[in-house]
């Protein structure tokens, strides 16, 4: 094995990263590259696949420069991407028939009541291991054949090509030569059984998706193809591939039985590994696929918190009371806990354990004196509070987690993770890499390719930055997350009025 270098590619909600680690798991470049949000109607979120591509190959390029490398020393490619969101494109062509439909995508609630009546929601839950909720890709996929004109019947003549993220990327990568995606992301469509991983026709029928859309199903360790020279520059092989969550749960290496972690990019996604046999939740919690390596599959319990990351960025841009989001760390710091106002960052719905994809945002609890801080701090607290409100879920499904690892962007924030710890009650783990997305990715193609020689090799790589302790009293803990569920309950009662 000569020493070549591992490329990650990362393409997220907001933005497209690109990052080339070597053997050692040591990060000798990374170039990241926001894209424009497209927002069509409220509640409608798209993304032109057109502006990810494009930025995908800008970061993919700068990283390789950046390393000082050329595109032959790339060994191989590991992919993570956004889940669920949704592509259909010409199989002869290309070209995207309709805008990327975003997971955070609202436009079908109405219809999802429809799929969920007289057994669906029964049949989804019981084969897929999730709800039937716009959240997931099958009724984006229906909704771009019924109402995308000549689509559906162009789909089933058999020249359209549907895919996450990661297959379109693959695509374009290998310059059309494959259509394959990996079982995590399969298993994110509400269209995959994940009991017997395949795709299952009762629910393709369901949905009314025909079967010659849909790509090869894969290992998240596997020869997906290799890229062509147009686009990199080189033929590489891409080895290794997983949702993002899923990739993330890889990087923080949760090989075992009951580790867990939490990712707080966009939206923040809690992942228990629960082994080789699926949990069923009791309280609205998903069953999914944690990975399959060499045949070899992992089932995990998640919780998904549509707004984390985002409601800073909507502090941010929208309301424009920051300039960056790191200023937020040191508001909260100087303001200190709050416990009188509530921001409900329930842009998209709200998640698990909820499932309401008709709450909206609030911010609850002002008087005459609130200002930038106590709305910033608010902020960030319902991180944490959203955080807890799936811990205990998952506590009460039989899981007793004493030890969270935390990754994504949010976590630098030294002050939020402490009131995670303090929330939770549990000790709160930060890794030296906190983009564990893309480390997961990496390790996936590394393992495949022979750069890695074994998961024991992946746990001796990981390394901690960081412990958090909790410090909050439990009765302090319990009042103030009581106050958090009352604000959830007001958001919940408006959008339920007619």
């Amino acid at each position: 094995m000569t020493e070549h270098v591992i490329l990650a590619i990362d393409q997220g909600t907001t933005s497209s990263r690109a990052m080339v680690f070597d053997r050692k798991a040591r990060i000798l470049a990374a170039s990241q590259q926001e894209f424009p949000q497209v927002f069509p109607k409220p509640g409608w979120v798209e993304h032109d696949p057109e502006a990810i591509w494009q930025s995908v190959l800008s970061v993919v390029h700068d990283a390789i420069a950046d390393a000082g490398c050329l595109p032959r020393d790339v060994a191989c490619i590991g992919i993570t991407n956004q889940r669920e969101t949704t592509v259909v494109w010409d199989r002869r062509t290309g070209e995207p028939v309709y805008n990327a439909i975003v997971w955070q995508d609202r436009r079908t609630a109405a219809k999802c009541r429809e799929y969920a009546a007289g057994g669906g929601e029964e049949l989804a839950t019981s084969r897929s291991g999730l709800r039937i909720d716009p959240y997931f890709s099958a009724t984006k996929l229906a909704w771009i054949l019924d109402n995308v004109e000549g689509v559906r019947e162009r789909a089933e003549r058999g020249e359209l090509a549907f895919g996450t993220i990661d297959a379109f990327l693959l695509w374009r990568l290998t310059g059309g030569g494959e259509h394959r995606t990996d079982i995590t992301n399969a298993s994110r469509t509400l269209l995959y059984d994940i009991h017997r991983q395949c795709w299952d026709d009762d629910l393709l029928a369901h949905f009314g998706v025909p079967a010659s859309l849909l790509p090869e199903v894969c290992d998240n360790t596997f020869d997906f193809g290799t890229t062509d020279a147009e686009s990199l520059g080189a033929g590489i092989p891409v080895a290794g591939m997983a949702g993002d969550q899923q990739a993330a749960l890889f990087g923080q290496a949760c090989f075992h039985p009951g580790m867990t972690k939490s990712t707080y990019g966009t939206g923040c996604f809690v992942i228990a590994n629960t082994g080789e046999k699926p949990l069923a939740s009791g309280h609205q919690l998903l069953t999914t696929i944690a990975s399959r390596v060499d045949g070899r599959l992992s089932y995990g319990l998640e919780g998904s918190i549509f707004v984390a990351g985002s409601a800073i960025q909507w502090l941010r841009d929208a309301l424009k009371i920051i300039a960056a989001a790191p200023e937020s760390e040191g508001i909260a710091r100087e303001q200190g806990v709050i416990d009188n106002i509530h921001v409900v960052p329930a842009f998209a719905g709200l998640g698990a354990p909820h499932w309401d994809p008709d709450a909206r945002g609030a911010i609850l609890g002002l008087s005459r004196d609130s200002g930038v801080a106590e709305i910033v701090t608010a902020t960030l607290q319902s991180v944490a509070f959203q955080t807890r409100d799936l811990m205990l879920a998952m506590r009460d499904d039989g899981l007793d987690v004493e030890l969270l690892r935390v990754d994504g962007g949010m976590v630098n924030n030294d002050w939020l993770v402490q009131f995670l710890a303090d929330m939770l009650g549990i000790t709160v783990e930060r890794p030296r890499i906190t983009e564990s997305t893309a480390f997961g990715a990496a390790c996936l193609a590394g393992l495949q390719r022979g750069v890695f020689d074994s998961l024991e090799q992946l746990e001796r790589l990981w390394q901690r930055d960081a412990l958090f302790e909790p410090a909050m009293p439990a009765e302090r803990r319990r009042a103030l997350h009581e106050g958090w569920l009352a604000a959830v309950a007001r958001v919940r009662s408006v959008a339920q009025e007619p």
